[in-house]
C-alpha cells in the first residue's frame, strides 16, 4: 500500500524546529531551467535564479555554467539585465555557449556568444526569438525570430488588442541563420509559414521542421512535417499526419527524422508515440505502439534514440534500438526538465545525461552521470524542508488503470478527518506530477497555502492525460465530461478510503480544461461543497466562435460546433446550469486567447440566476496564464478564502 511520502516526519521536524526562536532563516530556493550538456559531456549550463519570495514572476536568471561531476560553477553570464534569457545552445567543439536575451518591454531580442567567462553579443532585433541552434560543422547559427511580433509567442500569452480590421496581419515566427561570428540574421523558412520546431539535417544544408501557414497561435493541430532547404527557403512537405508532432530529429545518416506524434491539446505539453519516417517522405511509423507511457523527448546516438516518458507516477528513460524492445534505462517518481531534447540533455555520443529533478519534497536539483547512474551535483537546495506530505494514489475506473497525487499537511492530528480540494489538471492532454511545494512565490505557492490552511489536496490523472498511453489520452474524444469526471469521482472514491479526508468537506477547482472540469462538476454534482474555476468553459457552442485556437477542437469533438452542434452542446456546463448549488469563484485574464472572458462571464451570469452564489475577477491585461505578481497574490488570496468560507 502507498504510503506519504517518508519526508513527511521530517517536514513536521523541521517545522517545529523552525519556530524556535534561534532557528536559522531557510536558504533561497535556486531555479535551474533551459539545462544544456555540452558535447563532451564536461560541463554542463543553465539558467539559474534565487527565488527571493517577492512577487508572482520568475526571477531574473544569469546563464551558469558547472562541472558536470562536481558542480563547480566554472563561468556566469549575465549581460542584459533586463532580459529574460532563453535556452542555451554549446556548439559542437564545446568552446563556446549561445543564447537569447530577450527585452520584453524594449520589444527586443539579442543574440549572445559565452566564451571563458566573456559575453558579446552576436546580433540583435526587433521581435521575440528562442531555439537557438549550431550548424553541425559550428560555423553558424539558428534561430527561429518573429521580427515585428504584436505580441509574445504562444496562445497562453495575452492577445494583441483586438482593434482595428481583425486578422489581416499575423506574425509568423520564421527560421533565421546568422554566423558564428556575427553580423546579419538571414530569414530562411517562408515569408507565409510559422515554424514551430526545428533541428538541423546533419550536412547543415537544411532543417526538419514543424510548421503551418497563417496564425501560429490558432495552426499548431494542424502542421505538417517539413524540410526547409537552407539555400533556397523552399519547404518541401515530408508528411502530414493526422496527428499532433512535438520534437521533430534527424537521424545522424539524415535518413530518418523522429518525432512524438500523439493528441495533445497544448503546444509545449508533449506526450504521445515515437514515430519515424523517411526523410525523402513516407508515412509515419509508430515504434513505441501499445506502450502504457507518454513520450516527451527524443535524441538519436548513432541509430539508437533516447526517449524520455512519463509512464504512471515515473519519468522514464528509454534506449529504442531497430528490432529491439525498447530498454528501461533509468526511473523515479520525479518531475524532470532540460532543454531542446526533452526530459534530459545529452552528451554528443549519449554516454551521458544531465537533468533537473524535483518532487514534492526535495527542491531543483541537477542530476548528471551516465544512464542509470545519475547523481546530484548541485547542493544549493539541500537544506530546504519538505512542507507536504506526498503519495501516490492508484485506482481502477472502469477497467482503465488512473493515477494521480495526493498531498497532506505536514502535520495531522490522528482521529481527525481534513477538508480536501479537488485540484483538476489542464490540457486536457497533460498531467500533475511532482514539483516541490516550498517557500517562496516559485514554488508552488497555492499548493503551500492550502496545505498550511489545514486542506489535503488531490491531484488526478483521469483519462486524457498523459501517464498512461496513447489510448488513455484519447479515451475523451468526444466524452468530455463523461469518463474524465467519473474517473475523477472515482478517484476521490479511493482517496476517502485511503486518507483522514472528509468527505462532506470537498471543493473543486482547476485551471483551463480544469476550469471546464470545475465548471462541469457543479453542475452535474452535488460532493463538492465549493469551487474556484480559472479560465473555464461554459459553452462549448460559443467558445467555438470566441476563442483564438479553434483548430485544437476538431480532433477532439471529431468536427467543427457548425458541423455537429450536438456534440459540442452535450458537453457544455452551461446546458446543466438549474443543477448548479456550489458556491463559485470564477476568473480569467481580460485577453486570454485560449479560454476568452466571455466564457466565464456566461457562467458567473448563469450561476447569480439560480441564486447560486458566485464572484468573478477579470484581470486586467493577463492573457492565459497570468502574468503580474499583483494578480497572483490576490488570486491565491481570493482562492483560499472562498475555500475557508465553505469549507471550514
Amino acid at each position: 500500500m502507498n504510503k506519504f511520502h517518508t519526508l513527511a516526519a521530517a517536514s513536521l521536524a523541521l517545522s517545529l524546529a523552525g519556530q524556535c526562536a534561534h532557528a536559522k532563516a531557510a536558504p533561497l530556493l535556486r531555479h535551474y531551467e533551459e539545462l544544456a550538456l555540452s558535447a563532451d559531456g564536461s560541463r554542463v549550463a543553465a539558467l539559474e535564479s534565487l527565488d527571493a519570495g517577492q512577487g508572482g514572476q520568475r526571477p531574473h536568471a544569469s546563464v551558469v555554467v558547472r562541472d558536470a561531476r562536481s558542480g563547480a560553477v566554472l563561468a556566469q553570464y549575465d549581460p542584459c539585465p533586463a532580459c529574460r534569457y532563453d535556452a542555451p545552445a554549446w556548439s559542437p567543439d564545446g568552446h563556446a555557449l549561445a543564447f537569447i536575451g530577450a527585452d520584453a518591454k524594449a520589444g527586443s531580442t539579442f543574440v549572445y556568444l559565452g566564451v571563458a567567462g566573456k559575453s558579446e553579443r552576436l546580433a540583435s532585433f526587433k521581435g521575440v526569438g528562442n531555439s537557438v541552434r549550431w550548424s553541425p560543422d559550428g560555423r553558424q547559427l539558428a534561430l527561429l525570430a518573429t521580427l515585428d511580433a504584436h505580441k509574445l509567442t504562444g496562445a497562453i500569452e495575452a492577445g494583441a488588442p483586438q482593434v482595428g480590421e481583425i486578422g489581416d496581419a499575423e506574425d509568423e515566427q520564421r527560421i533565421a541563420v546568422l554566423a558564428a561570428g556575427g553580423g546579419a540574421l538571414k530569414l530562411v523558412s517562408p515569408a507565409d509559414t510559422f515554424i514551430y520546431e526545428y533541428d538541423w539535417t546533419p550536412d547543415g544544408k537544411g532543417f526538419a521542421v514543424t510548421s503551418a501557414r497563417g496564425n501560429g497561435d490558432n495552426n499548431w493541430w494542424i502542421a505538417t512535417l517539413g524540410h526547409v532547404d537552407a539555400a533556397s527557403g523552399v519547404l518541401r512537405i515530408v508528411a502530414a499526419p493526422k496527428m499532433q508532432m512535438n520534437r521533430p530529429r534527424v537521424s545522424p545518416d539524415g535518413k530518418t527524422v523522429a518525432f512524438i506524434g500523439g493528441l495533445m491539446s497544448d503546444l509545449g505539453s508533449v506526450g504521445g508515440d515515437v514515430y519515424t519516417v523517411a526523410l525523402a517522405g513516407g508515412t509515419p511509423q509508430d515504434i513505441t505502439p501499445g506502450m502504457a507511457a507518454s513520450f516527451d523527448g527524443l535524441a538519436w546516438h548513432g541509430a539508437t534514440l533516447h526517449a524520455s516518458a512519463l509512464a504512471g507516477a515515473e519519468e522514464v528513460l528509454y534506449a529504442l534500438a531497430p528490432g529491439q524492445p525498447a530498454a528501461r534505462l533509468w526511473s523515479a517518481p520525479y518531475s524532470l526538465e532540460a532543454g531542446a531534447d526533452g526530459r534530459f540533455s545529452y552528451s554528443a555520443d549519449g554516454a551521458r545525461v544531465a537533468t533537473v529533478a524535483e518532487d514534492f519534497a526535495r527542491a531543483p536539483r541537477i542530476l548528471a552521470g551516465a544512464p542509470g547512474q545519475l547523481a546530484a551535483i548541485t547542493h544549493d537546495n539541500d537544506a530546504l524542508a519538505p512542507l507536504v506530505g506526498a503519495r501516490s494514489i492508484e485506482w481502477r475506473s472502469e477497467g482503465q488503470q488512473a493515477q494521480g497525487w495526493l498531498l497532506a499537511p505536514a502535520s495531522t492530528t490522528p482521529g481527525k478527518t481534513y477538508p480536501m480540494v479537488v485540484l483538476v489538471h489542464g490540457g486536457p492532454a497533460s498531467a500533475a506530477t511532482p514539483h516541490y511545494v516550498g517557500e517562496g512565490e516559485q514554488a508552488n505557492a497555492l499548493l503551500r497555502e492550502l496545505t498550511a490552511h489545514g486542506y489535503f489536496v488531490f491531484l488526478p490523472n483521469p483519462r486524457g492525460s498523459f501517464g498512461q498511453g496513447s489510448a488513455f489520452t484519447r479515451a475523451n474524444v468526444r466524452d468530455f465530461g463523461g469518463g474524465d469526471w467519473r474517473d475523477i469521482l472515482a478517484g476521490v472514491d479511493a482517496v476517502l478510503a485511503a486518507a483522514p479526508v472528509d468527505g462532506a468537506r470537498l471543493g473543486l477547482m482547476g485551471h483551463s480544461y480544469g476550469g471546464f472540469m470545475t465548471m462541469w462538476g457543479v453542475t452535474h454534482s452535488t460532493r463538492f461543497k465549493a469551487a474556484v474555476a480559472g479560465a473555464g468553459i461554459a459553452n462549448w457552442i460559443s467558445y467555438y466562435g470566441q476563442n483564438g485556437i479553434d483548430q485544437w477542437m476538431i480532433p477532439y469533438f471529431g468536427a467543427s460546433a457548425y458541423d455537429d452542434p450536438a456534440v459540442y452542446r452535450a458537453a457544455s456546463p452551461i446546458e446543466a446550469i438549474k443543477a448548479a448549488r456550489t458556491p463559485t469563484l470564477l476568473y480569467v485574464g481580460e485577453r486570454d486567447v485560449e479560454c476568452p472572458a466571455p466564457q466565464s462571464v456566461e457562467f458567473w451570469h448563469g450561476l447569480r440566476a439560480m441564486g447560486t452564489p458566485t464572484a468573478l475577477v477579470i484581470y486586467e491585461g493577463e492573457g492565459h496564464r497570468l502574468r503580474k505578481p499583483e494578480h497572483t497574490r490576490d488570486l491565491r488570496s481570493r482562492t483560499l478564502a472562498w475555500f475557508d468560507r465553505y469549507l471550514k
